[in-house]
């Protein structure tokens, strides 16, 4: 089996890992970004979602610069991302530069970022949209179908996740789950942040050993993220974890 091969099944299997009783939804959305950078050719991912109201929310990017980009979207109420929520297909952007009309605030801040091109596929099932999947590159260039297919794919299986059909038949209620998914999103952010300091880390670095400690104690992400912010986790203890770290 060729190696791309064998990543996409890595990928769709390390998905269906998190398709598990009282699985999280925090750790599975970092999980899709994380693929789609190491499948696709993209530099960056980022996962936004809708809440009980219907406006949407940041809740997993690749990288920090992604994330801000992606708040500065929803802050502004333009761009792909927004406008593949809104319309329930595919947006895809060779040239952001060239969509400077169409979206001029979004264009000059991804210009600033270093970004030059984004595609934005839906997270859907049947009729149902919840959120959108945005993933950006350094350079123009249009994402070849087979790509495009694999993201929207990818995109699929994490929606049918959030989704979860026994949650669907336990008649549970699923801006309750969404919800807790955004509430989570928050408690990680403050944690990331008490990392940061404490370890004079970047953002990035601080998220990669908040999740490497909740994996390797088998802990939900946002029970971690909560104990830290709780103070009942002390930093020291997370950032023992063997992460590679960058200066902050």
């Amino acid at each position: 089996m060729p190696d791309r091969e064998r990543q996409v099944t890595r990928a769709f299997v390390a998905l269906a890992d998190t398709l598990v009783d009282d699985y999280d939804v925090a750790d599975l959305l970092h999980t899709l970004v994380q693929q789609c950078v190491e499948l696709l050719d993209v530099a960056a991912a980022g996962l936004t979602l809708a809440d009980e109201r219907g406006g949407l929310q940041v809740l997993a990017s690749s990288t920090e610069q992604a994330r801000l980009l992606e708040l500065f979207q929803l802050d502004v109420d333009e761009g792909p991302g927004v406008e593949c929520f809104t319309t329930s297909t595919p947006v895809l952007v060779a040239d952001i530069a060239a969509q400077a009309a169409r979206w001029p605030r979004f264009a000059a801040e991804a210009a600033k970022d270093g970004f030059a091109s984004v595609h934005a596929v839906p997270l859907r099932l049947r009729r149902q949209t919840i959120g959108a999947l945005n993933l950006f590159g350094r350079s123009p260039g249009e994402l070849p179908g087979d790509d495009v297919a694999l993201a929207q794919g990818l995109a699929d299986t994490a929606t049918i996740g959030i989704l979860h059909e026994r949650a669907l038949r336990q008649g549970e209620i699923l801006s309750e789950q969404l919800q807790t998914a955004l509430n989570s999103r928050v408690i990680i952010e403050q944690a990331k942040g008490v990392l940061a300091v404490s370890g004079q880390l970047g953002m990035d670095a601080a998220f990669t050993a908040l999740r490497a400690y909740a994996r390797r104690n088998n802990l939900r992400l946002g029970d971690v993220a909560r104990a830290l912010a709780d103070r009942n986790l002390t930093p020291a203890v997370v950032l023992a974890s063997p992460t590679v770290r960058q200066p902050h």
